[in-house]
């Protein structure tokens, strides 16, 4: 097989579809329009959503909850991905960014308790969950909250 025999399989790519070219083509005269009506005409057509006056569906529903404004949204990590650095280290925000394990924080950076930690080490995030903070200080580490 050369690279100039190469090229798609039978029936694979299509002609497109040439309207308005005479009768004998099939999609002569009215070009697979059919006669008269909006959608016959130039630029007739109706915008997504509409359904012929009648109500549409998103003004029938009723509107549900709210979005509060002042949520505060953390990246998480759990503590078995901490196993990672080395004893002694000072895990911050930037350390945590540095090792692929928080991209770009929101409003802060919580340590979850899934997993185990056996190095001690000095963790300085925004918040902790119960299980982690135990966790790390019965492997000898410390937690600072920032």
């Amino acid at each position: 097989m050369r690279l100039h025999e190469l090229g798609p399989e039978q029936g694979q790519r299509q002609k497109r579809k040439r309207v308005g070219r005479g009768e004998g083509s099939g999609t002569g005269k009215t070009s697979g329009r059919g006669h008269k009506g909006q959608r016959a005409r130039s630029g007739g057509n109706v915008r997504p959503g509409y359904e012929g006056g009648q109500m549409p569906i998103h003004r029938r529903l009723p509107k549900r909850g709210f979005t509060n404004i002042f949520k505060k949204i953390f990246s998480v990590v759990n503590i078995r991905d901490l196993g990672r650095f080395e004893a002694d280290t000072v895990v911050d925000e930037a350390a945590l960014i540095r090792a692929g394990l928080v991209k770009g924080s929101r409003d802060g950076i919580k340590i979850l308790g899934n997993g185990d930690v056996t190095v001690p080490l000095t963790v300085r995030v925004h918040r902790f969950s119960e299980s982690a903070k135990q966790k790390i200080e019965a492997a000898g580490g410390r937690i600072e909250v920032i």
